[in-house]
């Protein structure tokens, strides 16, 4: 029996915004959108397994090119059968292209920033300042050299590599090879770096050809330059891609330069194609970009803050847009806290555990914790997405927003 070919049909429109719900159909399913597209970097979601992301209802993850590329290698991930055998999950995947490492190993390291500035996306303590440091990755004409920093040796990703890369991994949907910019990237080199990526938009095109199994999403950078992000939007949307996504460098003084630059990239793209935001995932981000007209989100949000004693809650149980709807499980205060994390939720860690005893598993740095917290934050985005999506359809979607954020 063939594989069921890509698709992406838009179910219901919101009246008062560009939300809308819609299904894509995969070779290895459908998901709904609005999504939270879950990141397994490694093809493992961290202190999770691939039952646990079947058990808590994940319908689509995402795993990272450069990542497989430099450890085990596409090549063995194709020997076991691709991604979904890999890994055990027979869901929707996506890979990313590697385009996002070039920014963190090169000018993310540099200048010492991430895609909203001020914040270092692979900084591993989520409260210091990142320090400016060495870049590791050289972006030239053809493509980008990096520095493996498992051994030091050299790496290298063109489009045509990353394409051939991603056929191997055998993710259903992937994306074009693109440099993701800096916040502290200037307009001139900014629209040089447009003009790369849109060069290597047609490269990935060309490498793509003939392949029917995968989806591919072109790329729109152009920085917090409105001309460029527009330019950038016409340009990818007048290309043969299956969809979309939307990278780069989202500002560097406050979250309303992101809201601009969805409101002059989204208008601006042709056909009902699906829409991705690359590396997105607040509470109010995700408010904001479905009310915009995103349909689909990947971040490490839910599992990276878990292991740093972040867990989150509903405004029901106390969650707070000031408070980042979550509470640190470290705090004095919970020692002995009878309670469940949130009464409201029903994952397996709030129906079983209380607040007391998860912080004595961090304190204590028991491994049991890392999972416990990751099952409830996870739990908490996929149920933040049903509400959304249940929301959208029954015409109360900015009555959802305005419960969350006022």
């Amino acid at each position: 029996m063939d594989a069921m070919p890509f698709q992406f049909s838009i179910q219901k429109k919101d009246k008062k915004s560009r939300a809308r719900t819609g299904i894509v159909k995969t070779p290895h399913g459908s998901f709904s959108t609005p999504a939270f597209v879950t990141v397994g970097t490694l093809a493992s979601v961290r202190a999770l397994s691939s039952q646990d992301l079947l058990d808590l209802g994940v319908e689509v993850a995402l795993a990272n090119t450069y990542h497989l590329h430099i450890r085990p290698s596409e090549k063995v991930v194709k020997k076991m059968g691709g991604l979904h055998t890999f890994m055990n999950f027979q869901k929707p995947l996506f890979t990313d292209s590697g385009g996002f490492q070039v920014f963190s190993l090169g000018f993310g390291k540099e200048h010492g920033t991430g895609k909203i500035g001020g914040f270092f996306p692979e900084s591993k303590h989520m409260n210091e300042e990142p320090k400016k440091e060495k870049s590791w990755a050289k972006v030239d004409e053809d493509g980008v050299s990096f520095k493996n920093p498992i051994n030091g040796d050299r790496a290298r990703l063109t489009p045509e590599i990353s394409m051939k890369i991603q056929k191997d991994l055998g993710a259903d949907i992937i994306l074009a090879f693109d440099e993701c910019t800096s916040p502290m990237h200037d307009y001139e080199y900014t629209k040089e770096s447009l003009g790369r990526t849109h060069r290597w938009a047609q490269r990935c095109i060309k490498a793509h050809k003939g392949n029917k199994k995968q989806a591919l999403f072109g790329i729109v950078q152009g920085g917090v330059w409105k001309n460029l992000r527009e330019e950038s939007a016409s340009f990818i949307s007048s290309l043969p891609f299956d969809g979309y996504a939307i990278g780069g460098s989202l500002g560097d003084k406050s979250k309303t330069q992101m809201h601009d630059i969805l409101d002059w990239t989204i208008p601006n793209l042709k056909g009902s194609k699906p829409i991705h935001l690359l590396g997105i995932g607040a509470v109010e981000d995700i408010f904001n970009s479905v009310e915009r007209g995103v349909d689909t989100f990947d971040c490490v949000t839910p599992t990276r803050l878990a292991r740093h004693g972040y867990i989150f809650l509903t405004p029901k149980a106390g969650g707070t847009l000031e408070g980042k709807y979550r509470i640190s499980i470290k705090n004095k205060k919970f020692m002995t806290d009878k309670k469940p994390i949130d009464p409201h939720c029903k994952c397996s860690t709030c129906r079983t555990y209380t607040r007391a005893y998860l912080r004595h598993l961090f304190m204590a740095n028991e491994l049991a914790y890392f999972r416990l917290a990751s099952i409830h934050n996870l739990h908490f985005f996929l149920q933040l997405m049903r509400e959304i999506r249940k929301a959208i359809e029954d015409k109360k979607f900015m009555l959802l927003r305005k419960a969350w954020l006022g």
